[in-house]
């Protein structure tokens, strides 16, 4: 039974969809932690089983070779005692060759029942054998599927660090992205042009100040004066301040 048992489990874990496994699956990663441990532990149980499986096959076979082995013998004593029982009874000793032929049928007897036992032990042999090849062959497509799943929880482990290290990349770079205003240079910049337009601001109000205004005033007489002496001099006549 627990072979059977053992049988079933390799021939469903070998069928295993693993991909389909995966997709269907909230975590992957957990799921190939889990398939993992499962394979691995089925693994160790099968090779146990089988080796169990072959160690009474070899029993059966050497009990089947000693038999055969035995068959032989009786066959071989068989023999000697009808040729000596022929040899007595070729010498007029009849009684004594009828001791003979009976020790040789005895033999035949002997060498009949080791035939049939290893006769019957045959189909029992020849069935192991083909369970022994079958958890064979599973146990071989439990270990590749093993090294698939190995092979995949390191290529997921790869594909998530590589994520990972992008996600920092990009997170990097987009702290220093000049166009982005929540970057550390895109704050510095609104702050230097708020600080801009606080001095444009002041300086707005300051020439709009009464002292900024008269300012503004004696600049426009001190430049109607210019104009007035370059026209002069332009007449030929002189500027005013030199006829003073």
């Amino acid at each position: 039974m627990a072979k059977q048992s053992i049988f079933g489990r390799i021939s469903t874990l070998v069928k295993a969809n693993i991909n389909a496994m995966l997709d269907s699956a909230e975590d992957p990663q957990k799921m190939l932690d889990q398939l993992v441990r499962d394979f691995t532990n089925n693994i160790a149980d099968a090779e146990s089983a089988i080796a169990e499986t072959i160690g009474n096959l070899r029993l059966l076979e050497r009990d089947h070779e000693e038999d055969v082995r035995a068959a032989a013998e009786w066959g071989n004593k068989a023999l000697a005692a009808s040729r000596k029982a022929d040899e007595l009874r070729a010498t007029g000793a009849a009684a004594d060759a009828d001791k003979f032929d009976n020790l040789a049928k005895i033999a035949l007897q002997r060498q009949i029942s080791e035939e049939n036992e290893a006769r019957a032990v045959q189909p029992t042999i020849a069935a192991q054998t083909e369970v022994v090849d079958k958890l064979k062959d599973g146990l071989n497509g439990m270990k590749q599927k093993l090294e698939e799943l190995k092979s995949k929880r390191s290529e997921l482990l790869a594909r998530a660090k590589t994520a990972e290290a992008q996600n920092k990349v990009h997170d990097a770079v987009k702290s220093i992205d000049v166009m982005d205003p929540t970057s550390e240079i895109g704050r510095f910049e609104d702050k230097v042009r708020r600080q801009e337009a606080l001095a444009a601001g002041k300086a707005e109000i300051a020439a709009s100040s009464l002292d900024a205004q008269f300012n503004q005033l004696e600049d426009v007489g001190e430049l109607t004066e210019v104009e007035a002496r370059l026209a002069a001099l332009k007449s030929g006549g002189t500027p005013a301040a030199l006829e003073q």
